[in-house]
């Protein structure tokens, strides 16, 4: 889990069209961003218009088309931008000299509370995700976290930590935690607190990946 190799994350100049954005460009894109996600939450991404986005964020329509082509466009800066904060809460939670297994576990505890604190967001994205175009966007993000965490696997693989199998489908098993608790959490079907459940995810993973190794030795 690490935003060194993600192209979105140089967004220290933001672009919009090729152009480099002033601070100010930066701020009044942000705030239709903003606008949109409330309006998404609210009414679904195909009821609301651009129109209801520029009225939101009390900008004129125009403005709109100078930052984002279409509404999906605005959708998928959205996603690049949930994508950006998420893997650097991600990195910011690692410790750099803890072994592969802790950092998969430091690196789940961090998603899950990311995942609470823009709850609205990731329910919009389990409501849309029916949409083919949202979903081929949602999927790039996908695609990330799963290398991110593959990654992390071989490491601990490498090392003995955890079971020699398929990284890629160890890796979709920690994602998957990751998901099934937090929309759980968010539907109200799990009563703790983001930061108890954060940390029994967690913990969840690290024995899971622990119990398959066992399981492979009982069988030995």
């Amino acid at each position: 889990m690490t935003i060194a190799d993600d192209p979105s994350t140089t967004d220290a100049r933001s672009t919009s069209g090729g152009r480099q954005l002033t601070e100010q460009g930066r701020e009044r894109k942000q705030q239709l961003v903003d606008a949109a996600v409330a309006l998404f939450a609210e009414r679904g991404y195909a009821a609301t218009r651009i129109r209801d986005i520029c009225d939101e964020a009390g900008v004129a329509k125009g403005l709109f088309y100078w930052y984002f082509p279409t509404k999906l466009d605005l959708f998928g800066e959205l996603t690049r931008s949930m994508r950006r904060g998420l893997r650097r809460a991600q990195a910011d939670a690692m410790t750099a000299d803890a072994d592969a297994v802790e950092r998969i576990r430091q690196g789940t505890v961090a998603s899950v509370l990311y995942i609470a604190e823009h709850a609205t967001y990731f329910a919009l994205v389990d409501v849309e995700r029916a949409d083919p175009a949202i979903a081929e966007v949602v999927r790039e993000g996908s695609a990330v976290y799963l290398a991110d965490v593959t990654a992390l696997v071989r490491e601990a693989q490498q090392d003995g930590s955890i079971l020699d199998a398929d990284p890629g489908l160890l890796a979709l098993g920690v994602l998957g935690a990751v998901s099934s608790f937090s929309n759980a959490w968010r539907n109200g079907r799990i009563d703790l607190g983001a930061d108890e459940l954060a940390v029994l995810v967690g913990d969840w993973v690290v024995r899971a990946l622990g119990h398959a190794e066992a399981s492979v030795e009982s069988r030995r």
